[in-house]
């Protein structure tokens, strides 16, 4: 076997690195493409071509074969396809892109403020109370309060002196995540769904990784609105529709209102510029320019009804339009919810505007 050496980097990427690398690359690209595996690679083999990507030691050939290696695509009658691990990868590398920042917590699991019956335990104790865990029982405690009582030589064991450890509070979430299709995310030229369906991505799997046992749900709108899975997310297109976005915090309420948490939200990832409502007997009304006040009056109004029905919506805004900020502004101020603004080139850097606490804060995530 040969060997072939030569002086070490520091910013050398080792084979592993840029194998992860690329993968990385082909994600993006195959969520620009909706899922379709071909046209991404067409795309990246016009890449290296320009900026010569690849070399003797991984060739394109190669990348396609360690991803079949990998699990995250397969044949199909039709050509390459994506499979289920390759779908929860784009996801993954959305939330590795957007939220670097952020942490793996214990899953199932949103921190309050509250002590109570919980899972995290803390250095506190109290007495014991019917429905208690056994296995929170403070041994030495207890012990003491017996001994404290009668003495070592006349130990007993009495209800009142076992103490048990002080666990914190904690609580679950139903989450309505929501994406604009509509034709204003990809006019003028400017892709928009690309990066509304990264951001899209990261909040499901953040959420699926960090909080399982919480509900989540999608719903993409356009003319109107619809309830899709999560694996289908990738896969989104845009039509030639116009913005309901009332049709989709109406269904986002309406699935919500039958779950059973006490903690309801809405996440909606969008453009901001509503341009159609449906009316009574089902006729759409719209406004293909955008912003009408009939249309969005009643947007506005359905933020009110989330709001009085205790569910925030936070908004992440994929452009930086002033008069498409303008309505979000007004959106989040209705519902006294939060909105996050993000150019397309930067969507690590958020402006995060906080109507339920009144802050305003700029980041990197």
């Amino acid at each position: 076997m040969r060997f072939i050496y030569s002086r070490w980097r520091p910013d050398a990427a080792t084979d592993d690195q840029r194998l992860q690398q690329l993968v990385s690359l082909f994600n993006y690209l195959v969520t620009g493409t909706s899922g379709d595996v071909d046209e991404a690679l067409q795309w990246l083999r016009q890449l290296a071509e320009e900026h010569g990507i690849f070399d003797e030691n991984l060739t394109m050939d190669d990348l396609i074969d360690r991803l079949r290696e990998m699990g995250l695509i397969a044949d199909a009658e039709s050509g390459l396809m994506l499979t289920p691990s390759g779908i929860k990868r784009i996801r993954q590398d959305a939330l590795n892109e957007i939220f670097t920042s952020l942490k793996k917590a214990p899953s199932g699991t949103h921190e309050t403020p509250f002590s109570g019956r919980g899972v995290e335990r803390l250095n506190e104790t109290r007495k014991f109370a019917f429905g208690d865990q056994p296995t929170d029982i403070d041994l030495t405690s207890t012990l003491t309060n017996a001994f404290r009582r009668d003495g070592i030589e006349n130990f007993t064991l009495a209800e009142e002196d076992v103490e048990v450890y002080e666990t914190e509070h904690q609580t679950g979430c139903a989450t309505v995540l929501m994406i604009d299709i509509s034709h204003s995310m990809i006019l003028y030229g400017e892709d928009r769904i690309t990066p509304a369906k990264q951001v899209a991505m990261a909040l499901a799997e953040l959420i699926m990784t960090r909080f399982p046992k919480d509900y989540l749900a999608l719903v993409c709108f356009g003319d109107d609105a619809k309830l899709v899975s999560i694996a289908e997310l990738p896969f989104l297109t845009v039509g030639p529709f116009h913005t309901n976005t009332r049709a989709g915090l109406q269904l986002a309420r309406d699935l919500l209102r039958r779950r059973g948490n006490v903690n309801k939200q809405i996440f909606m990832v969008t453009d901001g510029k509503a341009s159609a409502i449906t009316l009574p007997g089902g006729r759409l009304y719209k406004n293909s320019f955008g912003l009408d006040p009939k249309i969005v009056n009643k947007t506005l109004d359905e933020a009110v009804a989330c709001r009085r029905e205790h569910i925030p919506i936070t908004t992440f805004m994929i452009a930086q339009d002033p008069y498409l900020v303008n309505f979000v502004e007004e959106l989040t101020k209705a519902n006294q919810g939060r909105a996050y603004y993000s150019s397309l080139n930067t969507l690590g850097q958020f402006l995060f505007v906080d109507y339920i606490r009144n802050r305003r804060k700029r980041f990197n995530a």
